[in-house]
């Protein structure tokens, strides 16, 4: 294949309806940010293009929770995320915003294009409407039972817990997100992409030709979409936030958000050409370009069959020549939720963990989930850096240019002949190097950082069995020649770091005294730092992360667990109902407890001795977990007197404590405000 002149990435439009996690960073954005700096770091033209995707339900949905206008939600979104994006490294040519004008007239024209072309179905359908909000309801604005798995909050697309796609009609009881209410059906007009047609004429042939170089988990996911029969899908959606549909008879509608979306690639190329003076259209219109889509699996049907087709329609556009889709990253064993809050903010890890950004990029890129889903854990987190980071990488570069400054006061000795150790440990850090280019050319990620720290480790091996601080003392020719090798190595480390670790790269090539580091020089394994080179006092690249640190993060994540399960506990029914003479039967009075203690071999038993005013009587109640039998004698209970004794693990227990829930689970207990005598009726 000849090889492009330019490079057009891009990374999936984030929402712009909250903030950034680790799994959008996992999927869309780190493997595009390591694709890019490779390029770039070669020399190629490329532009890197990303922006904030401002229309679609979920801004509703998150305007109508907050009680705001969608224009501030998005507002609010953008700039966080932009800045989140800044400052993690993941560094955009431009990030745009579906919201600007300039994509709304962009939009606006591919639509009237293809719609004056005749590649549009119009029809009418009948479709969900809120009676009451005087709506016809998008996808997301219904909600109801899974005809696949059961579950009772699947949206009118998908359902988020078998992960199953749906039709608002699938649904088993839909009901209205906005009102509650039960919608009716009505007719309204749409028009619609015919993806059956372009299937069958070139569009099943396209993707049968990217078998062999597609990942594999895209190219089967494409194929069983195929296999399934592609049908006419949507452009347009009744809803009054979006680019309006540009023709006659479309009052009230919006283009639909996943034909709007991607066109927010175009229009961001189009704002950085202007503000670059480049011609956008040698990036999306030209043969000579190669255009690479980074996403998450969840979108993969959105930009290797729906956005392909729309290019093609248009009949003036390039395709996509790769889609390296990630799987999902899965958080300490459990799927990232933002609706649950089980998720490692970004905003939040920058502030936890400041100058740490390299940290958090390199245990992403190891873990990168690249052909199944993955797993993060604040151990791994913990250990990476300890043990790789600190312990190989910094360990190596903190000695080479500790040495240096030791024995030749900071100064790049000269090289002397080099024996069979020295070629071997070189020949195998160039084969390295080829394996890293190889390995980022084919989105490897994983493999290509594997091959990186391999570097440092073949530097660490190189100075434990020279033992230069040895030599020193009887043949300090060879320590020269040893030292400027690991300078050599420390530099090409510090060049390869801009792809993977570009926080560290500043730092190290500051400590040498390098500015540039072409990546030719860097792949020819030529001398990088020359004799004589003066390089600057040795400071620390990494920091140790302690256990506290660790403990925080983990204690924060079961905190936020714990309170989405309080805030999304639902209330038991009411029970069936029963006459006043069942009630007023119920004896219940108050009662002190005298003695308390734990029932041997059970975890939430405690055998009570209470004063009921009466008698002394012993019951057995399940409150040990929330109450430890020395805080409760002298506490007054409220006990129901005349229930049948029962026995309970060889005791006999003689009435009831009564207890209130609270929505954690935990117990408490229901008693007068004031302290009242025993006995006294509770009515």
């Amino acid at each position: 294949m000849k090889p492009p002149k330019r490079y057009l990435i891009t990374s999936a439009l984030p929402y712009a309806n909250g903030p950034l996690h680790l799994g959008h960073i996992a999927g869309a954005y780190l493997p595009a940010d390591i694709y890019v700096r490779y390029l770039k770091l070669k020399g190629e033209d490329v532009a890197f293009v990303c922006g904030s995707d401002e229309h679609g339900v979920p801004i509703t949905l998150r305007a109508r929770k907050e009680g705001v206008s969608p224009q501030h939600i998005v507002d609010k979104y953008h700039e966080m995320i932009k800045k989140a994006f800044a400052e993690f490294g993941i560094a955009f040519d431009i990030y745009h915003r579906t919201s600007d004008p300039l994509h709304h007239e962009t939009a606006s024209d591919f639509f009237r294009t293809m719609y004056e072309k005749g590649e549009f179905i119009e029809k009418e359908e009948e479709q969900f409407f809120d009676e009451q909000e005087q709506q016809f309801l998008a996808d997301r604005y219904i909600i109801g039972t899974c005809p696949k798995c059961g579950y009772e909050e699947a949206y009118g697309d998908q359902c988020e817990k078998c992960g199953t796609s749906l039709s608002p009609k699938e649904l088993i009881n839909p009901k209205s997100k906005l009102s509650g209410n039960i919608p009716v059906l009505k007719n309204t007009k749409h028009w619609y992409l015919d993806l059956e047609k372009y299937q069958n004429e070139w569009l099943e042939k396209w993707i049968d030709s990217h078998k062999s170089d597609w990942k594999s988990n895209v190219y089967g996911q494409c194929k069983s979409w195929l296999k399934a029969g592609l049908q006419p899908r949507a452009v347009t959606r009744d809803l009054d936030w979006g680019v309006p549909v540009p023709v006659k008879g479309a009052d009230g509608k919006v283009l639909y958000v996943w034909f709007d979306a991607p066109i927010g690639y175009i229009s961001a190329t189009k704002a950085w050409a202007k503000e670059n003076g480049k011609d956008w259209k040698d990036y999306w219109q030209s043969e000579d370009s190669r255009l690479i889509h980074f996403i998450g699996k969840d979108n993969i049907v959105f930009h290797c069959l729906i956005f392909p087709a729309m290019l093609k329609a248009h009949g003036d556009y390039i395709l996509p020549d790769n889609v390296p889709a990630n799987e999902f990253l899965n958080l300490e064993g459990d799927k990232l939720s933002t609706s649950r809050n089980w998720a490692v903010w970004i905003h939040e890890y920058l502030q936890d963990f400041p100058g740490k950004q390299d940290a958090l990029r390199y245990t992403i890129c190891a873990n990168s989930p690249e052909q199944k889903d993955n797993d993060f854990t604040w151990k791994d987190f913990q250990d990476r850096n300890n043990n790789e980071l600190v312990a190989i990488f910094g360990n190596f570069v903190n000695r080479a240019i500790v040495l240096t400054h030791k024995y030749f006061n900071g100064i790049i000795p000269e090289v002397g002949q080099l024996d069979s150790f020295d070629e071997e440990i070189l020949n195998k850090i160039t084969q390295n190097i080829i394996g890293i280019d190889l390995s980022l050319e084919n989105f490897k990620f994983r493999e290509a950082l594997r091959l990186f720290m391999n570097i440092a480790r073949l530097g660490n091996k190189y100075l434990a069995d020279t033992e230069p601080w040895k030599l020193i003392k009887t043949n300090e020719n060879r320590v020269k020649t040893i030292l400027y090798n690991s300078m050599q190595i420390t530099a090409i480390l510090a060049g390869l770091s801009e792809i993977f670790l570009p926080f560290t790269s500043k730092k190290l090539k500051d400590l040498i005294n390098l500015s540039e580091i072409p990546w030719k020089d860097i792949k020819s394994y030529k001398t990088l730092l020359n004799q004589g080179h003066k390089i600057n006092k040795p400071s620390l690249l990494f920091d140790k992360i302690e256990d506290e640190e660790i403990e925080k993060q983990i204690q924060k994540l079961m905190d936020s667990k714990k309170a989405n399960e309080m805030e999304n506990k639902t209330v038991e029914p009411v029970k069936e109902n029963i006459i006043f003479d069942d009630f007023v039967k119920m004896d219940i009075r108050v009662g002190t407890i005298l003695e308390a203690e734990r029932v041997p071999k059970t975890d939430k038993l405690l055998k009570l001795k209470i004063d009921t005013g009466i008698d002394q009587r012993t019951v057995v109640s399940g409150i040990a977990v929330d109450h430890k039998p020395e805080d409760i004698i002298g506490k007054q209970v409220s006990i129901l007197m005349n229930l049948e004794p029962r026995k309970i693990r060889g005791i006999e227990s003689q009435g009831m404590i009564l207890m209130a829930e609270d929505a954690s689970g935990k117990l408490d207990f229901v008693v007068p405000d004031e302290k009242t005598t025993n006995g006294s009726g509770i009515k």
